[in-house]
């Protein structure tokens, strides 16, 4: 394989995966419009229903836009030989192989999180302030940048330079190494995010005493399950959208409900939701995704163990010596009908385990108030209810509400 194949193997892979999401997109557009199967009627009156519709257009119109902006650029960029020339100008700065990859990548992920911004702006205050969801105000939006750009340049800027570092020690065998830490660090966040990292968005606070918890607190006996965090988060901060979930495992095990989903949501719902989350623990199921993703993980660093020394990867983006940094951008494109592949795996797998914790909800609790409020909430984030099912397959990792009410219901 020549280095001028693989430009133009890798813009095709480009090409490809971009006509692929459009034809996906536009099958689901299509379905916008459908009349509402006879399960779920009675979710929207026809005001509601014509909102939904609105905003599904909306939204498909935005990604559109963001998503064809985002390919164009990447395109030119890589036929201008934007990466070459970013590469030598990072080198007039420094002769460290550390430094240059991570101000090559710094400047990247920098650039491309200024082109996202003017796009969050916009779905934040225009889309989602125009359907009544906004709860942002921009302090909080700008905060919200400032914090996520901080922790991108603490928490990626010191596991690349770790990476970085394996690499030019030990060479290709770097990511024995790499995936050590990062099953290290993974395990660290799922059993400390909900204390370390969300605190800094949003405040978190203990469940009152109350008949909510009195009811939740009952069940859990009646299941025999130890719950005794049960965390109220303040969602109604950003969005008027609900939520709920689980989080950690063993003694850092934690319930965490937004305080919409409380007030959208009557007592037996919410337990009934708890119920659904309850049953993501007694399964396992997150131990198993803890497994999986460390698992993909490392096969993702194995294989990039084993291509990105290769010069003719970064001939291929037009710098003559091998590069990390350089080769790291054509795997990552080369990876991407791996990736596609491993995260519809996790998907089809997603949706069997939501399938899981309703079964076990419904033995445990009223089945009519888990589906009245998978309803609500379905109604409150003006769901898409008709979504098509190559859309579904390929993107959710959730059933579709009429997948689950006709799963809960026994057909």
């Amino acid at each position: 394989m020549t280095a001028q194949f693989l430009f133009y193997l890798l813009i095709g892979l480009l090409i490809l995966e971009f006509i692929w999401d459009n034809i996906l997109d536009h099958l689901n557009a299509r379905h916008f419009n459908d009349p509402i199967p006879a399960e779920l009627d009675g979710i929207f009156d026809q005001d509601e229903y014509k909102k939904s519709q609105l905003y599904k257009a909306a939204n498909h119109r935005f990604s559109q836009w963001h998503d064809g902006f985002n390919f164009v650029l990447m395109l030119t960029f890589f036929i201008v030989g934007g990466f070459a020339y970013l590469d030598s100008f990072v080198k007039q700065f420094s002769e460290n192989p550390i430094v240059i990859s991570l101000a090559f990548i710094g400047i990247l992920a920098f650039v491309g999180s200024l082109i996202s911004l003017p796009f969050a702006y916009y779905d934040t205050f225009v889309i989602e302030e125009k359907f009544g969801f906004n709860k942002t105000t921009r302090t909080t939006f700008w905060l919200d940048q400032i914090k996520g750009a901080f922790m991108s340049v603490i928490i990626g800027g010191l596991l690349l330079w770790a990476i970085l570092w394996f690499y030019h020690r030990v060479g290709s065998d770097f990511w024995w190494y790499a995936w050590i830490l990062f099953t290290v660090f993974t395990i660290l966040m799922t059993l400390f995010y909900s204390n370390l990292i969300v605190p800094l968005f949003n405040k978190q606070k203990p469940l009152d005493e109350g008949e909510l918890k009195d009811a939740i607190n009952q069940f859990a006996q009646k299941t025999g399950f130890k719950l005794d965090n049960i965390y109220v988060i303040d969602g109604s901060k950003r969005s008027t959208k609900a939520n709920a979930y689980f989080t950690g495992f063993g003694p850092k095990k934690r319930v965490v409900l937004y305080d919409t989903l409380i007030h959208d949501l009557n007592i037996n719902e919410i337990v009934a939701v708890l119920a659904h989350e309850i049953g993501h623990y007694q399964k396992k199921h997150v131990f198993y995704n803890l497994i999986m993703s460390i698992l993909l993980t490392g096969l993702t660093l194995y294989i990039l163990g084993y291509f990105v020394s290769n010069p003719i990867l970064s001939q291929a983006l037009g710098v003559a010596q091998s590069e990390f940094h350089i080769g790291i951008i054509a795997f990552g494109i080369l990876y991407s009908p791996i990736s596609e592949i491993t995260g519809l795996g996790m998907n089809i797998l997603s949706r069997k385990f939501e399938y899981q914790a309703d079964a076990y909800a419904k033995t445990h609790y009223h089945v009519s108030d888990l589906i009245s409020g998978l309803k609500k909430l379905s109604k409150k984030s003006l769901s898409n209810l008709t979504p098509h099912p190559w859309y579904v397959f390929w993107h959710y990792s959730h059933p579709t509400l009429l997948q689950r009410i006709r799963k809960l219901s026994g057909f």
